[in-house]
């Protein structure tokens, strides 16, 4: 099946260049706003066809020393690390509806003005938010858990960032726990607005930026998201061994048809957030 069969594109009133300019302006406005991606490593396109991923449970263990070379574990003696268990995970459907005036897109052929685009940058700003809130904080009532609420979770307790210093701290203290627990660098770090701009003052004694001596230890990256809550941030160790973002199909424009004279289209994607191995992720909790 074509990509323009399941989405009827070749039905809408719109020329290749009028749907064209849409694309661009869909992905333009996404890339702006989405902040999980620019530290989450993507898995697909898959295909839409593809409704539900297996999401692994790792075991844990230490590594084994032997006195004798050659010498074999006794069974039982040496843990092993593998694949305990295996569940499958659905993959939602986000998606904004909007609608184009028939007479907008009338004017602009007979008086030759562009189309207005004005309510597809709102709707690929309302899926860019969405897709976020579900990285970030997950969807309960689905059975979604987000980096914020992932059961097995580091969690350290947020200081006072009024303090000079403590954001900082409050970091480090963040991958020495992922350290401890057998995770590495790279780390990201996202921050609310509000504790991100806490960042942006010198160090006591030091003349640098809070910022820059946090980026020194995140070399993942310093994000803000604006779906956190004031008092929220975390820390996490990055690659796909750890946590995905799994991609059924990106972001596009569907045409639904017309609708009083109007023509209705939908920005949709299919995706969620798999966490393989949650005690990669520490949290900073006021």
């Amino acid at each position: 099946m074509k990509m323009s069969d399941y989405l009827m594109r070749d039905e809408a009133p719109l020329s290749a260049e009028e749907w064209s300019n849409l694309d661009e302006l869909v992905v333009g406005v996404a890339r702006k706003l989405l902040v999980g991606r620019r530290f989450i490593p993507l898995t697909g396109p898959l295909g839409v066809g593809v409704q539900t991923v297996p999401v692994p449970t790792v075991s844990g263990g230490e590594a084994c020393l032997h006195d004798e070379e050659g010498c074999a574990c006794e069974a039982g003696e040496c843990a092993v690390i593998q694949v305990t268990g295996r569940r499958f995970m659905s993959l939602p459907l986000i998606h904004q509806d909007f609608r184009l005036s028939w007479r907008d897109i009338e004017a602009g052929r007979r008086m030759g003005w562009p189309l207005e685009l004005g309510p597809v940058a709102a709707a690929s700003a309302a899926c860019a938010r969405a897709e976020d809130e579900l990285i970030f904080h997950g969807h309960p009532d689905h059975g979604y858990e987000g980096l914020l609420n992932a059961t097995d979770r580091h969690t350290i307790p947020l200081s006072d960032w009024d303090e000079p210093g403590q954001a900082f701290a409050n970091i480090v203290a963040a991958t020495e726990a992922l350290v401890a627990d057998g995770f590495y660098e790279p780390f990201a770090v996202v921050l609310s607005p509000a504790l991100y701009a806490k960042t942006q003052r010198i160090a006591r004694g030091i003349g640098r930026l809070e910022s820059r001596l946090i980026k020194d230890v995140a070399g993942g990256g310093l994000f803000r998201s604006p779906v956190l809550a004031e008092n929220q941030g975390l820390v996490v160790a990055q690659g796909a061994h750890n946590f995905d973002l799994v991609v059924a199909q990106d972001l596009i424009t569907a045409y639904l048809g017309p609708e009083n004279m109007d023509h209705h289209f939908r920005v949709l994607e299919v995706l969620a957030l798999r966490i393989k191995r949650p005690g990669a992720i520490c949290t900073l909790e006021g």
